[in-house]
């Protein structure tokens, strides 16, 4: 039984990519007027990792049992730490629910498991406000791939965009196709291009100025869309272990420039954008850290069908989407709503998905 009768929500969402970037916080007002969804961003922060954090979250894949459930723990009081701060910091009087996605640290769908670091119990007990969390597990023991969950956001708060692309971590789109949702990951994107930074010191190429001043190798080109060719007709969802299996030995070829490495990448993700669409011409919304380097930004649009259109929004929507829609599947999953679709995940249902906690 559905639970319509409250048609105003304000939640907080949370969001944590593969990237390692930070946390994005993002306070939303959500209203159902009219048979539409509408949202206004009242207040956003992204709360930078510092060095120990980033190699806890990106070790944890390595921790024993027992380490990785007292991470689990410590993770869900410091992001209720976090919100409590943002709280306190933006004078907030109101709060429906947290909503928070985690962050990924497991993530094989093809073996029934998927794994989002911070727990709810936690963040909860800090807060004192309700949580929803745990998102992506019920779709992967429907058999969907648990991912990418963000298009059910696309479709009721983006509709006006023929494609919804997101370059974080992992580049991934979403679009209509007869009547139906369809969406996927297409290539690792920022995961790639800052593991490239990183090796020279920086924590990622700042507007693409470094690999603006490279060339593309093609021969490394050539390496990577030959992987890529291998996941196009299966369109998995892409996680940290393919990344670590097969690309960062290709990464590390120091016989090709950083600058060369970094315009070589920035090539395949438009290459691979490009073979996911059809000919025709396109409005397409760009978010995702990936939306500010111009350089990547000038590829995907010279790779797109003639006439079609990029759109960047402002920063704001650029750098807190995820979280705003985050937010949303926990309305939906506070009305009782769909918010996890079969025909993007691949699961045998759709479903609504998400643990409540308080």
């Amino acid at each position: 039984m559905q639970n319509t009768t409250k048609h105003k929500y304000k939640v907080i969402g949370l969001m944590s990519g593969t990237s390692l970037d930070g946390v994005d916080i993002a306070y939303c007002e959500f209203s159902f007027t009219g048979k539409k969804w509408n949202f206004s961003l009242r207040a956003s922060q992204t709360v930078r990792y510092s060095s120990p954090w980033k190699k806890n979250l990106s070790s944890a894949h390595q921790l024993s049992s027992e380490e990785l459930f007292r991470l689990h723990s410590h993770y869900g009081k410091y992001l209720g730490v976090l919100v409590n701060w943002f709280i306190e910091q933006n004078k907030i009087a109101e709060v429906d629910f947290i909503s928070s996605h985690g962050h990924t640290i497991f993530h094989q769908p093809e073996k029934r498991f998927t794994f989002q670091l911070g727990d709810g119990n936690a963040l909860h007990a800090e807060t004192g406000i309700p949580v929803i969390y745990n998102f992506r597990s019920l779709d992967v023991q429907l058999g969907g791939e648990g991912a990418p969950l963000v298009p059910i956001g696309d479709r009721l708060l983006f509709s006006s965009y023929d494609v919804c692309l997101n370059l974080g971590g992992i580049a991934n789109l979403s679009l209509e196709k007869n009547g139906e949702r369809m969406a996927f990951d297409i290539c690792f994107c920022n995961m790639a291009l800052n593991y490239l930074a990183t090796r020279i010191g920086k924590e990622f190429d700042k507007n693409g100025k470094m690999a603006s001043r490279g060339k593309v190798n093609i021969k490394l080109l050539q390496k990577i869309n030959s992987i890529y060719s291998t996941m196009r007709n299966k369109r998995p969802s892409l996680a940290r272990e393919g990344f670590e299996k097969d690309f960062v030995t290709l990464l590390k070829n120091q016989s090709i420039s950083i600058n060369d490495r970094l315009a070589t990448v920035c090539e395949s993700v438009a290459h691979e954008i490009l073979l996911s669409l059809s000919d025709q011409k396109i409005t397409m919304l760009v978010t995702g850290g990936g939306a500010l380097n111009n350089y990547l930004i000038k590829r995907i649009s010279s790779a797109l069908p003639q006439g079609s259109k990029i759109i960047v929004p402002e920063k704001a929507i650029i750098n807190f989407k995820e979280a705003i829609v985050f937010g949303f599947l926990g309305v939906l999953r506070m009305r009782n709503e769909i918010n996890a679709l079969k025909s993007v995940t691949g699961a045998k249902k759709d479903s609504c998905s998400g643990t409540l906690i308080g």
